[in-house]
């Protein structure tokens, strides 16, 4: 049987992680089991346990996958060349959300309260999301504001932590809603 390259083992492991974040979203991670996400990835057990030891292993994942997406959507926004204001940052994030991921973000947010290698992830994926609000906000404060960098990037601190409170505030307010709310709106 040949060997995957690391590029196939990165690729398959996104593939499981995938699987794994719809079934969450769905079911829950309590309700989801290991033979749902084989079933979801259309894998085969071996496959699954080639990647990842447990659930837990694939909680974690599924958390870097979906937290991962959030930071690519703030990355974008850092690295343009018109930084938004901050109500145009928190606008364009929360229009970026989808609700199935929302609800394993939440979930997630919970399983982060009692499991360390979930709280880990979760920590340093919030830390650089809110890292890269930052990046955005003192941009936009050395544009927009004209200040100079060394006093946009200390005024845009307080600003960066209250814009992830609120696109926190958004994610739940995301997850919470019905599915017949997702379709209608």
């Amino acid at each position: 049987m040949p060997r995957l390259t690391d590029a196939r083992k990165q690729l398959r492991r996104a593939q499981i992680a995938e699987a794994a974040v719809r079934c969450f979203g769905r079911s829950g991670l309590e309700r989801t089991s290991i033979a749902d996400i084989i079933a979801e990835s259309g894998l085969s057990a071996g496959s699954i346990y080639a990647h990842y030891r447990n659930k837990a292993d694939l909680v974690g994942a599924a958390a870097r996958e979906v937290l991962a997406r959030h930071a690519e959507v703030l990355g974008a926004y850092a690295a343009g060349d018109t930084p938004p204001s901050p109500d145009e940052l928190l606008a364009c994030l929360t229009a970026a959300i989808n609700p199935a991921e929302a609800r394993v973000g939440v979930q997630t947010w919970g399983e982060a309260t009692t499991n360390p290698a979930v709280r880990d992830v979760v920590a340093d994926m919030t830390d650089r999301m809110r890292a890269m609000l930052h990046d955005c906000v003192t941009a936009w404060l050395v544009k927009d504001g004209h200040h100079e960098p060394a006093a946009a990037r200390e005024s845009a601190a307080p600003i960066a932590h209250r814009l992830m409170a609120l696109y926190q505030a958004e994610l739940l307010y995301a997850a919470l809603r019905s599915p017949t709310e997702e379709t209608a709106s």
